[in-house]
């Protein structure tokens, strides 16, 4: 079963510098309904304003992934990181016993685009911990590539959960086949452009719970961008 979640119908929230999508309940954005799946609990799209973002502010017990569509994040921790994270990039922090970050947009004129990704750890109390990996489109282009993963297999980053994460470029003519074990299933989330899965139509922004699949089939008619959340 593929039940899809419009990008319209997601939560939303606004201030002069930020526009989030919720996929899930976050902040001031509740539903019952959309607490997460499985051990996701968290996708937010966000669009931060040139010379912008988000201050220094505590984490603890979550692994937190940033995806950044277009732009890029300027990023600081209290591990005492600090780095660019551009397309292409995927960033791991876990946040464990705690710790503190900031993210801003160092850009003085384009815009931020990103999606933040939580993912509840398999348990509470690990040391923090802090991983970024380049993955080139064309590593992703025609096929599902493992960008994180519980034992950084094919040199993903490494998360603390039985969880794996996948991202694709799909091209015209050229559909992307991903098997599910059985027992697990799938989030899609649809970064850009417009796919269809098993025949299920999906655009930008939205996203889809996968339960009692054996495969699914990606398409498009242009070329797009997926993330794959493959959980038990």
């Amino acid at each position: 079963m593929i039940t899809i979640r419009k990008a319209d119908e997601r939560g939303l929230s606004k201030i002069d510098w930020l526009t989030s999508r919720h996929s899930f309940s976050f902040a001031d954005y509740y539903d019952a309904q959309q607490m997460g799946f499985a051990s996701l609990r968290v996708i937010n799209e966000d669009w931060v304003a040139a010379g912008a973002g988000f201050p220094t502010h505590p984490h603890r017990d979550m692994e937190i992934i940033t995806y950044v569509v277009d732009g890029a994040v300027a990023h600081r921790d209290s591990m005492g990181n600090g780095s660019t994270i551009t397309p292409g990039d995927v960033q791991r922090m876990s946040a464990g016993t705690g710790v503190t970050h900031s993210e801003y947009n160092p850009s003085r004129a384009a815009p931020l685009h990103l999606l933040q990704i939580w993912i509840e750890p398999d348990k509470r109390g690990y040391a923090p911990g802090y991983e970024q990996v380049r993955f080139a489109d064309a590593d992703k282009r025609g096929r599902m590539r493992l960008v994180a993963s519980p034992d950084g297999a094919e040199g993903s980053v490494t998360i603390h959960q039985d969880a794996r994460v996948y991202a694709s470029v799909i091209e015209p003519r050229r559909p992307v086949k991903m098997a599910l074990a059985a027992g697990r299933r799938a989030y899609v989330q649809v970064v850009r452009g417009a796919v269809t899965v098993n025949g299920v139509a999906m655009a930008a922004g939205d996203g889809a719970r996968v339960t009692g699949e054996a495969a699914l089939e990606f398409a498009a008619s242009s070329e797009s961008e997926v993330l794959l959340f493959d959980v038990v």
